[in-house]
């Protein structure tokens, strides 16, 4: 008997052994489903934002160097990254980021393009002249939806021109100016002589040059033109002494938006004087030379990304994605209203690495900042510069104030 017990004992242990196998897969097919059925509750719980990037290809203009090659995909790769910061914080949230985009070619019609964006899609970030921002903003579809402009700095379209539902997130040309304009007060270089191309651009930025010499005391001696040809860059050496001879001035301000001829003042002036403006030292939102308040962090997860160095309009793109995040999870919602009256609300900061939080003007929707004054290689200063006082914020002492903005 003890011995017919231990066979039966022996033969249960190798039916045991060999049923193993079986049962653990059968184990871990019953802990994949559990898994599955929590992940598709967690996910259908998840709160979407969907969030719209739409922008025209552009043909590339005529090359003015080879230090500068063409970017078709300025803006993009900045709102990519911004989906994927947002996504992070929103697995602790319960939200969930869709980045959908529209990139329309270059001939093609940007207006049919948007009245195709889907009704429920209500947050669309732009990337488009300020022309085309003006067109697509006074379409019915897009009355119910809140535009986020990531490439013009228009003065009007934030003045004269506004329109309330578009959030304006690159400084304008009046605060770049102003930026400029309380450095060289700092280093009392308050005599001017200004240098204007002939682009309607070149104009709107001279003239926001002249407001700010105003605002700030500075005393612009001379207004020049530059009218010389694009080959003119076979005679600056010569060219240029002469224009700028016969001036008592301490800096000389460049108003080329497009890159013409600005680059050629530095070093041939007749007189030793620095540039600034649109070439030499600029006013801008972001720069390659940027490594402080945690910006080398970005700089070089965008690089890893994108293969090379963010652009303003990538910055832009990336802000307005931030924001946009920031605002759904202190809102707790993804629907339109709670998301804009939150951005505009004075409990809106927005970190954007650049030492001060960032925040909507309510009277013209532009995104209060700091501005970087940056050589091409150097980073040089950031205003608001230190002693420009505000009784709200330093940061609205760059630009239209609310007392002197046009937008009604």
């Amino acid at each position: 008997m003890k011995r017919t017990s231990i066979v039966i004992f022996g033969t249960l242990c190798w039916l045991a052994a060999a049923n193993q196998p079986v049962l653990a897969a059968k184990q871990a097919k019953a802990v994949k489903a559990v898994q599955e059925v929590k992940s598709a509750e967690t996910a259908k719980a998840k709160q979407v934002v969907k969030i719209v990037y739409f922008t025209q290809r552009q043909a590339p203009p005529p090359a003015l160097s080879n230090l500068d090659p063409f970017i078709a995909d300025k803006g993009e790769i900045g709102a990519e990254l911004g989906i994927s910061d947002n996504n992070t914080t929103g697995q602790f949230t319960g939200q969930q980021y869709q980045l959908s985009k529209i990139i329309v070619p270059v001939e093609g019609d940007i207006v049919q393009a948007f009245n195709q964006i889907p009704a429920d899609v209500s947050l669309v970030l732009l990337n488009l002249s300020n022309d085309q921002l003006a067109k697509v903003a006074d379409l019915p579809s897009a009355q119910q939806k809140l535009l986020f402009d990531t490439a013009t700095s228009d003065d009007d379209n934030r003045g004269s021109q506004c329109r309330h539902g578009v959030l304006h997130i690159l400084p304008s040309r009046a605060m770049r100016a102003d930026a400029l304009a309380q450095y060289l007060l700092k280093k009392r270089w308050q005599k001017w002589l200004l240098v204007v191309g002939q682009s309607p651009q070149d104009q709107l930025y001279a003239a926001a040059i002249k407001r700010a010499a105003k605002r700030f005391n500075h005393k612009i001696v001379a207004e020049k033109v530059w009218t010389n040809d694009f080959d003119s860059r076979r005679t600056a050496q010569s060219d240029v002494p002469v224009f700028t001879q016969g001036e008592d001035y301490d800096v000389l301000v460049v108003a080329d938006e497009q890159g013409w001829f600005g680059e050629y003042f530095d070093y041939r002036t007749w007189s030793p004087r620095p540039v600034v403006g649109t070439q030499g030292l600029i006013a801008t939102a972001w720069h390659p030379t940027h490594e402080n308040w945690g910006a080398v962090q970005l700089q070089n997860r965008f690089r890893e990304q994108a293969g090379r160095w963010m652009q303003e309009v990538d910055y832009g793109a990336y802000l307005a994605v931030r924001a946009i995040g920031e605002a759904s999870v202190r809102a707790k919602s993804n629907q339109l209203q709670p998301i804009r009256d939150y951005l505009l609300s004075e409990a809106f900061n927005l970190q954007g690495y650049k030492g001060m939080p960032l925040s909507f003007r309510r009277w013209d929707g532009q995104l209060r900042q700091p501005l970087l004054l940056a050589a091409p290689r150097a980073m040089v200063a950031v205003a608001p510069i230190e002693g420009f006082l505000h009784p709200k914020t330093e940061l609205d002492t760059l630009g239209y104030d609310q007392s002197e903005s046009a937008c009604k």
